[in-house]
Formats: structure tokens, sequence, C-alpha cells
């Protein structure tokens, strides 16, 4: 009786045991699928699964190459050793989810061959941006194919630099995302002339930024910043108001204006309003009533308002130029346009910042720019002078809860050392 008794306690002890231990795992989230356990000893091991478009890659052997010019999804499909049929059948069912003629050159593309099969095609992802793909499956009896989307990780971040030369360089000697020089010129385009830094002018910001797997895709959102020009501290604090998200200074007055400082996001100014200018093809003087910024062919023009295009043409000595009347005072001109904007049409309503064409050297020019002129009241006047009234500032109503916003963001970036 006694070994009965004994062999008894010890069965439900083992029952007690297993309970609690499978009670125990309920609260224990199931490991995602990069990660599996395995057991060692006693204890249980977590590795990492490497994986990605949800294809075990160690499976694998993995070829990356991107797209070359005149090259099309049928070529790669055939160069990767599938059968005619094959090729036939995914092209058709690619096509009925994504336009195959939207295949771009210079896009990335990947190939997974069977490690025991080298020329065996599992899977081909086409990378249509760092976020959207096409995947192709090869491996069971029939081909699949699938639009996916990447994992986008969003992670805090903050910022502090220095300008020795130019926002651009400041961020690649810190060490910063290069978009963040992008977003910190849409914030600050209406009260800093970033083609004007002082060295020794400063920045601070708070932001999300977005990622996949440990690439940085780019800022999603920066929530408050503080730059130091000309020795004026200029702070800008995200602020939802009429259900629409604006950047505000610390007074509450928006950081928007009726016009952008430049229409050229980074260049530079190769020659300035004059009234007497030595014209650099025609070997005379006559008045130059507007700016030059020198920039690269291609490089997007952005227009400084809102306004309708009122002309769409070229001149001998404008080339190809855009004019957009944006009330009953001013008017702007750019000209030495490579190309139009797609799309842009003359009666066309643009916003502020839309691209309306790209820097060129078409007409009088001996490189390309872009010339940039301002009409006040239907008189040329010089563009870097010109006024920019700001748009409405914080309501009455929304002081008390701008005000707790304001203080929040500022203690955090007073904090940032």
């Amino acid at each position: 009786m006694k070994k009965i008794a004994y062999s008894f306690s010890g069965i439900t002890l083992v029952f007690i045991l297993l309970f609690v231990f499978f009670k125990s795992s309920e609260s224990v989230p199931l490991p995602k699928e990069s990660h599996f356990l395995h057991a060692m000893g006693e204890h249980m091991i977590l590795d990492e699964i490497p994986m990605e478009f949800g294809i075990v890659t160690d499976s694998f052997h993995v070829v990356e190459k991107r797209i070359r010019y005149r090259q099309n999804f049928a070529d790669i499909l055939a160069q990767a050793h599938l059968s005619s049929n094959q090729v036939y059948e995914v092209t058709q069912k690619s096509n009925e989810i994504f336009n195959l003629r939207h295949f771009k050159a210079g896009r990335p593309y990947r190939l997974y061959y069977h490690t025991t099969a080298p020329d065996q095609l599992a899977y081909l992802i086409y990378q249509d941006s760092p976020i959207d793909y096409l995947k192709v499956k090869l491996t069971g009896k029939e081909p699949s194919v699938r639009l996916g989307k990447r994992e986008i990780e969003t992670r805090h971040s903050k910022a502090l630099g220095t300008i020795e030369s130019s926002l651009w360089n400041t961020m690649i000697d810190n060490n910063l995302p290069r978009s963040l020089a992008l977003e910190l010129s849409e914030i600050y385009a209406w009260t800093v002339d970033f083609f004007a830094l002082d060295k020794g002018d400063e920045f601070k910001a708070i932001y999300n930024e977005n990622f996949i797997d440990s690439t940085s895709i780019g800022i999603e959102t920066i929530k408050a910043a503080r730059f130091v020009h000309h020795g004026d501290t200029l702070f800008a604090f995200r602020f939802k108001q009429d259900s629409v998200w604006s950047y505000f200074d610390e007074q509450g007055q928006s950081l928007r204006r009726q016009f952008l400082k430049s229409p050229l996001r980074f260049s530079r100014i190769s020659s300035g309003y004059s009234h007497s200018r030595l014209h650099p093809i025609l070997k005379i003087r006559r008045p130059h009533h507007g700016v030059d910024y020198a920039a690269p062919t291609g490089t997007p023009i952005h227009a400084i308002g809102d306004g309708i295009i009122i002309k769409k043409s070229y001149a001998k000595a404008a080339g190809y130029y855009v004019k957009i009347r944006h009330n009953s005072v001013y008017s702007t001109v750019y000209n030495h346009l490579s190309k139009y904007a797609k799309g842009l049409n003359v009666g066309q309503h643009v916003r502020q910042g839309e691209v309306i064409g790209y820097v060129g050297a078409t007409g009088y020019a001996t490189g390309p720019h872009l010339d940039f002129r301002v009409w006040k009241n239907g008189s040329l006047i010089n563009p870097l002078s010109m006024e920019s009234p700001p748009v409405e500032p914080i309501k009455p109503e929304s002081q008390k809860a701008f005000a707790k916003v304001r203080v929040e963001w500022k203690a955090r970036l007073d904090s940032i050392q």
C-alpha cells in the first residue's frame, strides 16, 4: 500500500507540475515566424531564422540584381531558367495584379534558387518601392503571384547639429538621415534662407523615422524642432488645428507663409537681381531682373505659392518657361527649364511646393540653372526682398491645448545635448 501511495503521489506531482508549466506558458507570447525554439540541455534557446519577404533565406541561394535599361519581366524570367510555358503563365498572372509596363530600370529584384538545384528558381521578388513588392512563387504545382508590403518599424529619434557649410553636409557629418535636411527645409521654408546659412547656426529636432529591417526609408514626422539662424531662435511645434496638422512657432504663429523662400530646395545663387549685368552670352550690359539658381539638370522646381498656370511656352532667350499668377498682386516666372512636370497645362491650379518643371539650360544659358522672376503689381521686383505674410495663427479656442504641446516639446528639445 505504501508503494502504491508513493506512486500515486508521484503521478499527482507530475500532473501538478505539468499544469503549472502549461498554465504559465499561456501568458508567454508565441515567437514570431522569424524565430524558433530548440532545446539545449535544460534550457530553451530562442534563435533567429533569416527571413525576408516571408522566405527563409538560408534554404536558398539568393541572387540580387537590378532591372537594366529596356529589360522586361519576361527577359528576367527566361534568364532565370524558366521554360517558355512558365514565362507565359507567370507573366499573365503578374499582369493581372501589377502593370508590368511600370517595370522600372534600376529597381532591385531577387532570385531565390534551391541550394540543392542551383538552376531551379523557387521565388522571384521585384521591389517596386522600399515597401511594395511583387512575389512570384514557383515551389507549388503551379506558379502563384501576389503583391506584398514589407513591415515598417517606426523609431523615435532626436538630432542635434551645428552648421559648418550646409545643412546637407551637417547631416552627413553627424551621421543623421539625409531626409531630415529635406524635412527641416520644408518646415522652415518660409522663415530660414537655406542659401545663406551662417557657420555656427544650429538645429535640434525630435522625429519619427521609418525603418525596414535596419535600413531607414525616411522621416515619417518631425514632432518639434529648434533652428538658430542669424542669432534668432526659431521653434517649430507640430499641432493639429481645424483637422489639419501644421507647424507653429513659440508665439503660436504659423510657420507657413504665402510664398516659399526659394523655388529650389538646394542649390546656389549664381547671379542676383541687377539693373546692369554683363550678359554671359551676349557680352553686353543689360538688366537682369531675376535671380539665377545654379543646379544640376533635372533638379525639381517648385511653385513658391498656390496659383494658376497662365503661360507655358518657349522663348528664344528664356527657353522653356512657366508663369504662375498667385493672386492680384504677385506672379512668378521660371525660365530655362529642361522639361515641364508631367500633365502641367495652362489654366491648371497648382499648390505651393508642387513640382512644375525641372532645371535645364534651354534658351540663352551657359549652363543648367533656373532664372526665377517675380512680378508685383505688374512690375519686376527682387525675389529675395519679396514680402511673405503669415497664414492664420493658433485660434483663441486652441490656445490652451497648444500651450500644453509647446511646453512639453520645448522641454524635450532643451534636454537634447
